[in-house]
């Protein structure tokens, strides 16, 4: 029995789908011929590689799916005018474009696709959607079902858990199955019953149409034998890839390729950020023995030739700082990681991770305020991110960070206090964007606005009538008591701009020290046509350094001087270089802003 596993626009194509790759692995370790097809290629290589990347960006306004409604729904889909562009506000040129694309690309590629695999030689059809790949899926799904009708099709991914895929498997008559949660054992099972002629329905997670309405096993408990997953399989993706000009051989090492070493998030089972929709019904924290993610790291750089590795992980293990990435720079392995990870991260931790080869990091800062941190539920305060972004850039380490605002509770201080602190920031890597929050469904806030929640606006251009939106969108529009205009943040919002605008022009600010016994020289550039430099001696450099490693009370810089020094003169000390714009203040806690003059040590 033969099955293709599907992988539709808007997947990104700068990388394979682990999903995919991951469960052709599983399907070909259980003994069944499983091949991928990264269909999301096929269109990219149609409409162009930046036209694709525009689009899959643009999740929020579910364009995407968009798209591909009228050839996913037929005369059901509730926007045959193409007027969703419009109603977004879109430049009219651009939404005839996206027209266009509508009208003529997305039948023509779907048509395509009708030859790109013996369909007469395969019995299972598999999806995977998560984010904008529904429609797609669909459009694709309703085509094999009408032309191959033996075809059984399973779809799966982050857009069918909870009562999502239910109400889809209900409501979208292309669909014959679905597995909800983590597919690592319900998948062979599936195929396992679909290869006997047996009823699928004992397969744990698995969910079928019946007359009007959808029976579903309940899914197993998250997979916690993670050492036990085989590697992904990624040779189709690149074989596609390379066939279609959209990853040339020559640029196959560029390639970040998505690698797993563990699942859930250890933070959010204790305290789950009320803004994250991620982990819905996998939370529980689990991951790989570092002896297997080195054995893994080592055989997916020898089969594929790439030495950079994206890990799909929402947070990174602890003890791999003390384990994993230690035993990387011991080998001398010269590979190059993104990861996810808690922003309370110290600066001895970040030289770990900065040797064992992580050059990018994404520690979800999301505010320079510790009363909205609070209200996120983050658990750390702004002052260690501040800190965190001082020894990233120190040590090498891109950061991938925004500011969010739109929390119930927060006040106008909150932003203005921020922005008030930006003009001494320049120095740091500035955020890739800031704005109004997304209401995600599984998210804690999601969950305490129960009726106050409305789908976004895109959904109702997309599914048709007869479908619950309620129960398929992931987005919501929301009001919040008390919430501030948007011209609270207005001060925030032109002060990064200004930060952003200071590191794509010309030398990028700096401001370092350096120390001799006694004395402390600072060199300052944040300011453009302004050079300059600060001397301190005796306890004033001293009180200095001790705010160099990591956020600390005068009280503690009190402790660390010889001889001692009254706590009063300490914080007025801390005063003058917090107006100097040499320290930030967070309530009690103060950190430098300075760093070393001499880069990595």
């Amino acid at each position: 029995m033969r099955t293709v596993l599907v992988s539709m626009p808007f997947m990104d194509i700068d990388r394979p789908s682990i999903q995919l790759g991951l469960l052709k692995a599983i399907g070909e370790r259980n003994g069944f011929a499983v091949r991928t097809l990264h269909a999301n290629l096929d269109f990219a290589a149609r409409i162009g590689v930046d036209q694709y990347r525009e689009l899959a960006e643009t999740r929020g306004s579910l364009v995407g799916d968009w798209l591909f409604s009228v050839e996913a729904f037929g005369e059901q889909a509730p926007d045959p005018a193409g007027r969703l562009p419009d109603e977004l506000g879109a430049d009219p040129a651009y939404g005839e474009r996206l027209r266009h694309l509508r009208d003529h690309d997305v039948p023509a590629f779907l048509d395509s696709l009708m030859d790109a695999v013996a369909w007469t030689e395969v019995r299972v059809v598999g999806f995977s959607c998560t984010f904008q790949q529904n429609t797609a899926s669909f459009a694709l799904a309703r085509r094999l079902k009408r032309r191959f009708p033996h075809l059984v099709t399973v779809f799966g991914g982050a857009n069918f858990d909870g009562e999502m895929g239910p109400e889809l498997v209900r409501t979208v008559d292309c669909i014959d199955l679905a597995v909800s949660g983590e597919a690592d054992t319900a998948f062979p099972r599936l195929l396992a019953a679909l290869a006997a002629g047996t009823d699928p329905a004992a397969v744990p997670g698995v969910c079928r149409r019946a007359g009007d309405t959808c029976v579903a096993t309940p899914p197993e408990p998250p997979y916690d034998e993670l050492d036990d997953l085989p590697p992904p399989d990624y040779g189709e993706y690149f074989e596609r890839a390379e066939l279609l000009g959209v990853v040339p051989r020559a640029a196959r090492r560029q390639v970040w390729l998505p690698f797993e070493s563990a699942r859930g998030c250890w933070w959010g089972e204790r305290h789950h950020c009320t803004f994250c929709g991620l982990n819905g019904t996998t939370m529980p924290f689990r991951s790989k023995s570092p002896a297997r993610v080195l054995d893994e790291l080592a055989g997916l750089a020898h089969r594929y030739g790439t030495f950079r590795f994206e890990a799909v992980d929402n947070i990174l293990d602890p003890r791999y700082l003390r384990e994993l990435f230690p035993a990387i720079a011991d080998t001398g392995a010269d590979y190059e990681f993104f990861y996810e990870a808690k922003a309370n991260l110290t600066r001895a931790q970040l030289r770990v991770l900065a040797r064992g080869g992580v050059s990018r990091l994404q520690p979800g800062l999301e505010s320079l305020s510790s009363t909205v941190l609070r209200l996120m539920d983050k658990g750390v305060r702004a002052a260690q991110n501040v800190n965190l972004l001082r020894w990233a850039r120190y040590y090498g380490i891109d950061v991938a960070w925004s500011i969010l605002w739109g929390f119930p509770g927060e006040s106008a201080e909150d932003y203005a206090d921020q922005a008030a602190a930006v003009p001494h920031l320049r120095h740091l890597q500035p955020p890739e964007g800031s704005g109004r929050i997304w209401l995600e469904r599984f998210s804690p806030l999601f969950a305490r606005q129960p009726g106050r929640c409305v789908p976004e606006i895109g959904y109702r251009y997309i599914y048709p009538k007869g479908i619950d939106l309620d129960r398929v969108a992931y987005f919501f529009d929301h009001e919040i008591d008390g919430a501030l205009p948007d011209s609270a943040y207005e001060p925030l919002r032109r002060a990064l701009a200004d930060w952003a605008a200071s590191w794509r022009s010309g030398p990028q600010p700096s401001l370092t020290y350096r120390s001799a016994p006694g004395v402390l020289q600072i060199n300052d550039t944040r300011h453009a046509g302004y050079d300059g430099t600060y001397t301190f001696e005796g306890v004033l450099a001293d009180i200095y350094l001790a705010c160099t490693d990591r956020p600390i009370t005068a009280a503690a810089v009190r402790e660390r001087l010889e001889p001692a020094r009254p706590i009063g003169y300490v914080a007025e000390v801390l005063d003058e270089f917090h107006r100097r714009g040499l320290v930030f203040r967070d309530d009690r806690f103060v950190v430098a802003l300075a760093l070393p003059a001499t880069p990595g040590r």
